[in-house]
């Protein structure tokens, strides 16, 4: 994932005025900083299924920023999305503050089109952009200057209050996202520089008996990372170990102190039961002493950091830090920067950072691509591979070998785990991820046609016979087992039975990569739903669009209910003949909720990859939309056919699958000057 400057920006609209509602009329009170006005707010994660208004100049990617709408075009479907009415608001908003403060008129310009340009950057993924791409800075012998000169932005280290931030190459951020950039460089630089710890012999003899053969010779390395290091950042794509790495890793903390604190943590709800879960499987081989010390519970972060319903801040930050000892991550790749920031400020001083996840996988859907950046390099030094060779017993040649030569801002701190145990790279699905992520088309349609993974090539706007009924085909022994189950309705083995239902759908699952049209979440669920439900819909309810066999996906967190967003449940009928959804309950086992009480859900046969993200199945089936979409990206493409375990389909065109693997997506973003800049200031003591 590459963190590049975007191409020349267009300048924002002018005409009507589309305020939003948070947005104020009246000008700024001097010297007070409208910090809910300079937030674009959460990107909508069918932004990039909508498409560009027409004009629109793509930024690097998937995203792109609107073109100057004539009147002829008021209703645009994509500059109707809330990103764009936001950015109109806060630009002519910032224009106002910067007129009012007597900026001339070449400042005012380009402050009004910066203000716009990165308000809707930031709300598509990206943390900044260059002043020097958009179209007001043509001409002009210093824009960074001519936007300072606007009062409306300033430099890094300039106190006075302004909604713009802009560094000293020309990147424009909104100032809460500088400011969340540096202080996640800042102190992960810090836990970079603090001082290594020693393994003892004890945990160096545990270390070689968890990870004895060749094969497993990184997750050794990775697991004294995190044992030595204040900051380990691990990097492995699915199969490659990381859940039995952290769970050694955990298993030696506690033989080193049974006392230790731990917290486990995932950025969704979905994601944090599944490493509960997994977590929960590996450790069955330890001891029992450290077993039953080993964590109970993984957390999301939100709730981790103490999210408080209506209120922006969270109950922990660097003020009222985490009272723990060890914090691990898990699909870390699924942070967003203002996350991450915010999760880093509240670990205590002296605590160890593991953060576990797939450099290669879809970044999270809000601003920033924190872990691939993370992660980009695996750098390490003479002494960094000394501790790591005393620690494991593996040869420093051997460690030096896999790594590369020191000059990160982060050396000492990452590696990647590279062996693959659950397939082969000569499997269908290890063929094709790698391809994918070399942007290798041709190797990716060369093992399609040979069918290990397998290739509908459907590319028509509506679903084919064919592909529906391979879906049809796929959920097969699900409705085999609704079926089963509703001839036992009335047993008091409900629960079990209810589980049964629940294991056949997650071996199965359709994956897209948009929410609207026919070939997008919406569409396929709608037709799932039609195909299916004269075979499972005949119970309770069924007039009210409940179904006996209705998978729903939960989209909105309910703490009351413990019910997250990405949690999936089954609707089926009870022995009263009522229906319930059940879900999987943490503490193990199911629970049933009556559908009136679920908060915000959708019908769940299709989920977009970014939905499952921290899930897997047994079988996959990847349906991208008709012709050649910027929602297709390398990255998506990979985390799609990695969800899979067994077998792996693919629902596109050849020039489809062509474009998606040549289209990596590129997030804008100056980290990497942070961390640079940050190392500076350490070093300078």
């Amino acid at each position: 994932m590459n963190a590049e400057r975007p191409p020349r920006n267009p300048r924002p609209p002018k005409g009507r005025d589309r305020r939003s509602p948070t947005e104020s009329a009246q000008p700024p009170v001097q010297g007070v900083l409208p910090l809910e006005a300079s937030d674009p707010g959460p990107r909508h994660e069918h932004a990039s299924a909508a498409g560009p208004p027409h004009g629109a100049l793509t930024l690097e990617g998937t995203s792109a920023l609107p073109a100057e709408p004539s009147a002829a075009r008021p209703s645009s479907p994509a500059t109707a999305l809330p990103e764009y009415a936001l950015a109109q608001g806060f630009a002519e908003h910032v224009a106002r503050w910067a007129h009012e403060s007597g900026a001339p008129d070449a400042a005012l310009a380009l402050a009004r089109a910066a203000a716009y340009a990165v308000s809707v950057a930031t709300a598509q993924g990206h943390v900044c952009i260059d002043v020097a791409s958009l179209d007001e800075a043509a001409g002009l012998a210093d824009p960074r200057a001519a936007l300072i000169a606007s009062h409306v932005a300033a430099a890094p280290d300039d106190n006075t209050a302004s909604p713009l931030v802009v560094d000293a190459d020309g990147r424009v951020y909104l100032r809460r996202y500088f400011e969340y950039e540096r202080r996640l460089a800042q102190r992960l630089v810090a836990l970079q520089r603090a001082p290594s710890r020693a393994v003892d012999a004890a945990t160096s003899t545990l270390l070689r008996a968890a990870f004895p053969h060749k094969d497993a010779e990184g997750q050794r390395l990775a697991a004294a990372l995190a044992l030595t290091r204040p900051l380990a950042l691990i990097s492995g794509g699915p199969g490659t170990g990381k859940t039995t790495t952290i769970v050694h890793v955990l298993a030696c903390l506690i033989a080193q102190d049974p006392d230790v604190r731990i917290k486990l943590a995932a950025p969704t709800g979905k994601a944090a039961a599944r490493m509960q879960q997994a977590i929960r499987e590996r450790a069955a081989t330890l001891p029992d002493g450290q077993r039953t010390r080993l964590p109970t519970e993984a957390f999301t972060v939100h709730r981790l950091l103490g999210a408080r319903p209506g209120e922006p801040r969270f109950r922990h930050d660097a003020q009222h830090p985490l009272a723990i000892d060890v914090l691990v991550v898990d699909e870390a790749s699924m942070l967003d920067l203002a996350l991450a920031a915010k999760l880093v400020d509240a670990v205590p001083p002296g605590a160890r950072i593991v953060l576990c996840g797939d450099k290669d996988q879809l970044a999270a859907v809000e601003a920033g691509a924190v872990f691939a950046e993370l992660t980009k390099a695996q750098a390490w030094s003479s002494a960094g591979i000394a501790g790591l060779a005393a620690a494991t017993d593996i040869a420093s040649d051997t460690i030096g070998a896999r790594v590369a030569k020191p000059g990160s801002a982060l050396d000492d701190s990452v590696l990647w785990l590279r062996e693959n145990f659950r397939f082969s790279a000569v499997s269908g699905i290890g063929r094709a991820a790698a391809a994918i992520n070399a942007g290798d088309a041709e190797a990716l349609l060369a093992t399609l046609r040979e069918g290990t993974v397998r290739w509908i090539d459907d590319g028509a706007r509506t679903p084919s016979e064919t592909l529906l009924q391979a879906i049809d085909d796929g959920f097969a022994g699900y409705v085999a087992a609704v079926r089963a189950h509703r001839a036992h309705e009335d047993s008091a083995a409900a629960s079990t039975e209810a589980a049964t239902v629940l294991a056949a759908f997650e071996r199965f699952r359709v994956l897209c990569a948009e929410r609207e049209g026919p070939r997008g979440v919406a569409g396929i669920n709608a037709a799932v739903a039609r195909r299916l439900f004269g075979q499972v819909a005949a119970g309770p309810a069924a007039d009210e669009g409940w179904y006996a066999g209705r998978p729903v996906i939960v989209l909105r967190n309910d703490p009351t209910l413990r019910l997250f967003n990405g949690d999936v449940g089954i609707a089926l009928a009870r022995h009263d003949d009522t229906l319930a959804v059940w879900f999987p309950d943490p503490s193990g086992g199911l629970r049933a909720i009556a559908p009136p009480r679920l908060p915000e859900h959708a019908t769940a046969f299709a989920a977009t990859v970014h939905k499952s993200q921290g899930s897997e199945y047994t079988a996959v089936l990847l349906v991208l939309p008709a012709g050649i979409s910027r929602a297709v990206t390398r990255e998506l493409l990979y985390t799609a056919v990695t969800r899979a375990r067994a077998s792996a389909a693919i629902a596109a065109d050849a020039n489809a699958l062509a474009s998606g693997v040549q289209n990596p997506t590129r997030r804008v973003s100056g980290l990497a000057a942070r961390l640079i800049e940050a190392a500076a200031s350490e070093a300078g003591g």
